[in-house]
């Protein structure tokens, strides 16, 4: 009998020990339910971007007729795809004119802003932690990022044409300043990761400042680049204010600002403007898409400190 009572109580231990989870267990159910949260929320954060997305292709479709006010004439699939909208959409901003405008103001801040503010971010991020200047002036430009345009607005039309650069000139040079403050914040960031010893070793090899920056600086951030080329060109590329003000009513018009034709006193034409959005969407997707693998990249090698 004592030998059966023992294994009834080993048995019930072991059942008992069964009901109890460990760390593991716990922290396994934890980790569970995070993703489960996770997995909602990005759920939903990717709903807010395709649906407006699917509204965008669905009404660019759509022939005029097809359009009405309720709901469910916007979200309806056509009945026939209307292709003419594109053609009539590049009629109306004469689209490659426009692009062209577009490409070329966008390209050149582009350009200007890799150069000039990767110096600066250099200059600014090597020095700033040995001399209070430098402290003070990367405060200062960083803190342009606080400045609203609608005060520089008036200020700007006034200035550029009275130096007669209210033109795609000015319109340039404005980018790579408005765009200042954030690309040398994140230079100056970036440059954290990359080590001192190498440029040490290039000063005692007898490079100069100038030829160490060039061959050595300027081509390991290159993933930062890759990062300031995209936002700069989603900045410049989508702007209408600062065209609108600078050089509206001129033949030097940019597709955003082209695109405000489709805007009367009387209504908008849904199905010509969005299908003119798309047509503009083209452009800066494929220039992200080639860039994505260097801001991956440039990711990465900011993980992993060597």
């Amino acid at each position: 009998m004592s030998l059966e009572k023992n294994l009834e109580k080993h048995g019930a231990l072991q059942t008992n020990s069964v009901n109890i989870k460990t760390a593991d267990q716990i922290r396994n159910d934890n980790d569970g339910r995070h993703n489960i949260v996770m997995t909602v929320i990005l759920i939903l954060g990717s709903l807010t971007i395709l649906f407006p997305l699917y509204m965008t292709v669905i009404i660019a479709l759509k022939s005029p007729s097809e359009m009405t006010n309720d709901i469910s004439g916007a979200l309806s699939f056509p009945s026939k795809f209307s292709f003419e909208n594109f053609s009539e959409a590049m009629r109306v901003t004469n689209f490659w004119h426009s692009l062209g405008n577009s490409v070329i103001i966008t390209g050149a801040s582009i350009i200007l802003s890799l150069f000039i503010h990767s110096m600066a971010g250099y200059a600014i991020g090597r020095s700033m932690s040995r001399r209070k200047g430098f402290k003070f002036a990367y405060f200062y430009i960083v803190s342009g990022m606080f400045v609203p345009f609608a005060i520089l607005m008036m200020p700007l039309v006034k200035e550029t044409a009275i130096m007669g650069v209210d033109n795609m000139i000015g319109v340039v040079i404005l980018y790579v300043v408005f765009y200042m403050p954030m690309n040398v914040m994140l230079y100056s960031g970036y440059l954290k990761n990359v080590p001192v010893a190498m440029e040490e070793a290039a000063d005692i090899d007898g490079a100069s400042a100038w030829k160490t920056y060039w061959t050595i600086i300027f081509p390991m951030m290159k993933p930062m680049h890759a990062t300031v080329a995209v936002l700069t060109a989603l900045g410049t590329w989508n702007d209408v204010m600062t065209p609108l003000v600078i050089i509206s009513g001129s033949e030097q018009t940019t597709l955003p600002l082209a695109q405000l034709n489709f805007q009367t006193q009387f209504g908008t034409n849904y199905n010509l403007a969005f299908a003119s959005y798309l047509l503009a969407l083209i452009p800066i997707l494929i220039f992200y898409i080639i860039c994505q693998k260097q801001i991956i990249g440039g990711i990465s090698n900011g993980a992993v400190k060597g």
